[in-house]
């Protein structure tokens, strides 16, 4: 028989093959000009982090740092925060993109001499015991990218580190993801030391197993988190000022 001589369909990325076919997000605002941030969108959107150095060099010998971060990385990570939500993207893209665009702000941030001011602090890990954090990085990608400061504890985290990153960052929402029936019961235990220690904030609770709305909702300061995508409209609602239980009433009826 004889060999397949045509190679140009071998190791395409077909999803982003159709994003370039004129993929217009329905919820997307990009609609931007300029076009040395149009390129930075469309790299992180594609998770090309081995060319997003030179790209955003580029984007800022027309544009400041800030411009770069809001109207270029921010923006593409919106873009892929709807595919998330739409299911056109999966994990692997959407972690892709985040790297991405944690490559290009760290790039902004050291052209502008400090950090970029983010809206405030969401602490995340997974709990303690628990391996499965997967969860908790479409979570972390997906807070990053609506602009909020993500302290990652990362995964098999003790019941007190999680505390100490409470008492140390003073958070405005804290999460938890468990993929284990064994290891859910950390976050009980999380809420009973908080309100021992008159820490009072939402704690967003989440993952597969027994991690049910039943289960978060026993507990104070729980609130079941059905999806990933939910936490950066959850953390919005908990810089606005709404309290635990205003939070638990809207996601959790």
């Amino acid at each position: 028989m004889k060999p397949n001589q045509e190679f140009s369909n071998i190791f395409v990325r077909y999803d982003l093959n159709a994003l370039h076919k004129d993929f217009k997000a329905k919820g997307s605002k990009t609609k931007l000009p300029r076009s040395s941030l149009q390129v930075v969108i469309d790299t992180v959107i594609a998770g090309e982090n081995e060319t997003i150095s030179d790209v955003v060099q580029q984007a800022l010998t027309q544009h400041t740092p800030l411009e770069v971060i809001r109207e270029g990385l921010i923006r593409g990570m919106e873009e892929v925060g709807y595919l998330w939500r739409e299911r056109i993207y999966y994990l692997p893209q959407t972690l892709a993109a985040s790297d991405t665009m944690q490559i290009g702000i760290e790039i902004c941030e050291a052209k502008m001499g400090h950090s970029y001011k983010k809206k405030a602090v969401v602490v995340t890990h997974t709990a303690d015991g628990d391996l499965h954090d997967l969860g908790q990085k479409i979570v972390n990608a997906l807070l990053r990218a609506s602009g909020f400061e993500v302290i990652d504890l990362g995964k098999d985290v003790p019941v007190e580190e999680v505390l100490v990153a409470v008492e140390k960052y003073h958070p405005i929402m804290l999460t938890g993801t468990a993929g284990l029936t064994l290891t859910m019961n950390a976050f009980e235990r999380i809420s009973q030391e908080l309100s021992h220690r008159g820490l009072e904030l939402p704690f967003v609770c989440g993952g597969g197993g027994g991690v049910t709305a039943d289960f978060v909702t026993s507990f104070q300061f729980g609130i079941y988190g059905a999806d990933a995508a939910q936490a950066p409209q959850m953390a919005e609602d908990a810089l606005a000022g709404k309290s635990w239980l205003e939070l638990r009433k809207k996601y959790n009826g």
